[in-house]
């Protein structure tokens, strides 16, 4: 079970905490929340998000169910050290959007005695590992993978199926757009429009 540090001023390093799972299984809910405990503790708490994560808010960082915290908007991971000054605690939503800079960008934080919170998808909506997520995981301290509810079958929801028919790595949306699904209920349902075409040229040849 994930246990919560606090920062200690007299360990020269800090360390990294990520936050991964899929769509709607409250990635960006425990994100705040930490950082709203940091905050309540009196510690100097810095948010970043990517630019490009427009859809609630420009410049606050906002849960599925409206959970909030102000953020600061950036285009790439490079200009998060040049503002992260001054504080104990790094938070930074939707971590897989971000360019592969992000991994050393948050290691130096780390480095430099800073707490730093990542949530992201571990995958996108192929089922792979999804940006610098695998890196970022691998280096953190501390990695909690957290699961939404299958809307299929009600078991655990590890991936997100796009309802969508846009092929774009990334497609910004909500439940219009996903479907957290567990494994089987994924594979049925990434089968069934091959099963579909299959029994469609079956039917022209049959014709």
């Amino acid at each position: 079970m994930f246990l919560e540090n606090t920062v200690n001023h007299t360990e020269q390093f800090g360390w990294i905490e990520v936050i991964c799972g899929s769509m709607f299984s409250g990635k960006t809910e425990e994100l705040i929340r930490r950082l709203k405990r940091a905050e309540f503790a009196k510690q100097r708490v810095e948010i970043f998000k990517p630019a490009i994560d427009t859809r609630y808010h420009a410049y606050e960082v906002v849960s599925h169910n409206a959970t909030k915290i102000r953020s600061t908007p950036v285009p790439c991971s490079a200009n998060i050290l040049l503002l992260a000054n001054n504080v104990d605690v790094i938070g930074i939503d939707e971590a897989q959007f971000f360019d592969d800079g992000i991994v050393s960008v948050c290691n130096e934080l780390a480095n430099k005695g800073i707490r730093v919170v990542i949530a992201g998808l571990d995958m996108d909506f192929k089922g792979n590992p999804f940006g610098p997520m695998p890196a970022l995981m691998a280096t953190a301290e501390y990695v909690t993978k957290v699961h939404a509810v299958c809307t299929r079958t009600g078991n655990l929801a590890h991936y997100s199926y796009r309802k969508a028919t846009s092929d774009a790595l990334v497609l910004l949306g909500e439940t219009q757009e996903y479907e957290p699904l567990s494994r089987g209920a994924y594979y049925k349902a990434v089968q069934k429009p091959v099963q579909e075409q299959l029994k469609k040229n079956e039917n022209l040849t049959d014709e």
